[in-house]
């Protein structure tokens, strides 16, 4: 008998999890600014002002960055176990860049500083180039699949009671060999400077950084568009990993991503949307020589994109982590969830989402009230300088 209540349960989870990368995804723009620093900022005074203007949000992306892991462990526990126990040299890269961004942060303008300023300086242009494309690279391989093996049977197996295996030595480093993966790892890479410089633009008030922030805008819009077009023209035409909703056998289906979007108008209407939104961020910023509000419009069309490509790698019976090895031992949101029992419990608590969300909001405008600039770092001393 079809339980309804634990398949839509199934189905808000994903959701919710969906919405936590997608957020994730537009908070990078700190990753991206990490990576503009020498850039734009010429001298010591004007790095100053680009890290700490990146200082006041870093930890928004870090906590994001947990949440989601937290999330997808609790409702997806299989996914979990078998990307992050397969694919580890993958995940401890990105841990080892975000852990290198907190440090960081802490410790540039420390008394006695023995490593020196650029060297955290290097470590933050590290995470913002390895957090992002090694996460966007991660997630294409929701569309293009991953070299692993499930078999629940082995839980009966005193001497390996393990349930997935990786297939391979390079443990999730073989998502590089596969272009289309790397094509959305550089469309993340180059979406967050595009966010960053929108960012900039917005919270700076500097006559020599915003000038270049504007130019850099145009410079990395260019290649972000490049890759992203690649990478939903490509996902369009290719064969996806459908699933029978009868017997839950995994079979390849010609253009399974874009009946996706076809046979979900929503989804799509969401999708279509968001790029929109991104554009006429870009846009605006570019061609309207007072605008300062970019970021609002380009954030949250990020957010929408996000959130509908990931509803498409896993609603309308698609295998959102797919096995090419086995590909019945590609996991859906049917067969990787948690119990009922555990996603009721767990729906009461996503309960207060909305709050958190409304807190990140207040944080920010309270933070942001005023654009930074480099009189206000100079003379107020209730401002903590990264």
């Amino acid at each position: 008998m079809i339980d309804s209540t634990y398949i839509l349960l199934q189905h808000y989870w994903w959701v919710i999890v969906s919405l936590l990368g997608a957020i994730l995804v537009f908070l990078m723009f700190v990753q991206g600014g990490q990576t503009l620093i020498y850039s734009l900022g010429k001298t010591e005074d004007k790095r100053k002002i680009l890290v700490n203007a990146l200082g006041r949000k870093w930890e928004f992306t870090f906590t994001t960055l947990v949440t989601f892991g937290g999330a997808f462990f609790a409702s997806f526990p299989l996914f979990y176990s078998t990307s992050f126990g397969g694919a580890y040299w993958v995940w401890m890269t990105i841990l080892f860049a975000f852990v290198l961004q907190a440090v960081s942060y802490e410790f540039r303008t420390k008394p006695h500083n023995v490593l020196g300023k650029k060297t955290f300086e290097a470590f933050l242009f590290i995470n913002g180039l390895l957090g992002t494309v090694l996460i966007g690279t991660a997630v294409g391989t929701f569309f293009n699949g991953a070299e692993f093996t499930v078999n629940k049977m082995n839980l009966t197996n005193p001497d390996n009671p393990v349930i997935s295996q990786w297939q391979t030595s390079w443990y999730g480093l073989e998502a590089v060999l596969t272009f289309h993966n790397v094509a959305l790892g550089l469309a993340v890479f180059f979406l967050s400077r595009v966010l960053a410089n929108l960012y900039f633009i917005n919270s700076i008030d500097d006559e020599i950084i915003i000038p270049k922030a504007k130019k850099s805008l145009l410079v990395n819009t260019i290649p972000f568009l490049v890759f992203f077009l690649y990478f939903v023209i490509y996902l369009l035409v290719k064969d996806g990993f459908a699933v029978n909703p009868e017997t839950s056998e995994v079979y390849m289906e010609k253009f399974k991503y874009l009946h996706n979007f076809l046979q979900m108008p929503l989804v799509l209407i969401v999708f279509l949307v968001g790029v929109l939104a991104v554009l006429y961020g870009i846009g605006i910023t570019i061609f309207c020589k007072i605008s300062t509000k970019g970021i609002w419009f380009a954030g949250a069309g990020t957010i929408l994109t996000v959130l509908g490509l990931l509803m498409v790698a896993g609603f309308n019976n698609t295998a959102y982590y797919p096995s090419n090895f086995d590909l019945q031992s590609s996991l859906t949101i049917f067969n990787s969830s948690s119990s009922k029992f555990t996603l009721k419990v767990m729906a009461v608590v996503s309960i207060m989402v909305p709050f958190v969300i409304a807190y990140i909001w207040y944080a920010w405008k309270s933070i942001n009230n005023k654009q930074l600039t480099q009189k206000e770092l100079e003379e107020d001393d209730s401002l903590h300088v990264y």
